[in-house]
């Protein structure tokens, strides 16, 4: 099954516009698919290949007569996984500023150092985009409303990645040989982790610990290790597109919770494959946080592919009066509160819309597609 990615025109529209594309995105989400789907018309294309090693020879050092020879009379040069090459900057640097023809795409499966090696050369050469595993809008779009409905139960377990969703009935497999092959292959790499074991029992525990707040500092009791340690990690696990991270939300408020975070993963199938856990959606007692990682999870993606550009938080006060999830745009404040049963009243806590002048919706099975779809939302 094969998906029309909802950047895809947005992409193409960039294409010889006079600055490289660069597309990060965590493995396996169909990056190199993406690319050669928007390429497959064109002549004059090269591939490259960062986790060749002969390429990266090619390319860590390369100058401009360099350049033009591995280029030759193509116009399009796409270096797939560019975070593996050193250097890479500035060799895209040379690429845009001295071959004015070459249209230049790079992709790379983790901002470790793709982002850090390309930013100050390609400061003002470049559009970026992320890509995330399916969307709802995408499943969707390809299945229609009522298939896609049908499976929503199924997806709040396996998650939402292509190779995922194209294997049914081997779900746990491929899910078991993304978190075991895939996972922390960028990190281990990149970040030269002296205890890998230790990154893999931090997943595990934030796994655990979905929708509820984190303390980095009862992280580094269980796991034995100092804060700066957990710190350091989750930065890392954010960067290879496996979690991210959500702050509160305060302004006003004395009785606010100010720092306190919560942490959630880009995919539910990643989520539960780290814990080995794929019990029926009604016979779990993590249902709740699987719900709110989903329907958070879509709405990163909506945000993101959309541009609707502002600030994510949670909302809590020491008296435990709470909102999941809260959007600051353009000015606007807009509060969400997620139930998976539909039946069981949810109520926004009045304090918080009096004090921030709010608009307020509670988001369940019946009305979630517009939360996770809908640009107007």
């Amino acid at each position: 099954m094969k998906f029309q990615r909802q950047i895809s025109a947005r992409i193409k529209s960039k294409i010889h516009q006079g600055k490289a594309i660069v597309l990060t995105g965590p493995r396996q989400v169909g990056k190199t698919t993406l690319i050669n789907t928007l390429l497959e018309k064109d002549e004059n294309v090269l591939f490259l290949n960062g986790d060749d090693a002969q390429v990266r020879q090619m390319l860590e050092e390369a100058n401009l007569q360099d350049v033009k020879r591995i280029i030759g009379k193509n116009t399009i040069v796409f270096i797939d996984e560019a975070q593996r090459i050193n250097n890479i900057g500035l060799t895209s640097k040379l690429i845009s500023d001295q071959l004015k023809n070459v249209q230049l795409f790079l992709s790379g499966s983790s901002s470790l150092d793709l982002n850090n090696n390309i930013n100050e050369p390609l400061t003002g050469r470049k559009w970026e985009y992320n890509l995330y595993p399916i969307s709802w809008s995408e499943f969707q779009e390809k299945l229609g409303y009522v298939d896609a409905i049908s499976q929503l139960n199924h997806r709040l377990i396996y998650g939402m990645y292509p190779d995922v969703i194209n294997n049914p009935g081997d779900e746990r497999e491929v899910l078991q040989n993304l978190a075991n092959s895939y996972l922390y292959k960028d990190i281990l790499i990149l970040a030269n982790i002296k205890k890998p074991d230790i990154l893999e029992k931090l997943v595990q525990a934030l796994a655990y610990q979905l929708g509820q707040e984190v303390s980095y500092n009862e992280l580094a009791q269980l796991l034995g290790v100092n804060k700066e340690t957990i710190a350091s990690y989750i930065q890392l696990l954010e960067k290879a597109f496996i979690i991210f991270r959500v702050n509160a939300f305060s302004r006003n408020l004395r009785n606010e919770i100010k720092f306190n975070k919560k942490i959630y993963f880009y995919d539910n199938g990643i989520r539960n494959a780290v814990i080995s856990s794929f019990n029926d959606i009604e016979l779990r007692n993590d249902k709740g946080a699987l719900w709110e990682n989903f329907l958070i999870s879509e709405r990163i993606k909506h945000l993101s592919y959309n541009k609707m550009y502002g600030s994510y938080y949670f909302w809590r006060t020491k008296q435990q009066q709470e909102i999941d999830w809260v959007e600051e745009r353009d000015a606007k404040i807009s509060a969400y509160e997620f139930k998976w049963n539909d039946k069981k009243k949810a109520k926004i806590p009045k304090k918080f819309i009096e004090a921030y002048n709010a608009e307020t919706k509670v988001i369940d099975r019946n009305n979630f597609v517009e939360f996770v779809m809908n640009e107007e939302n």
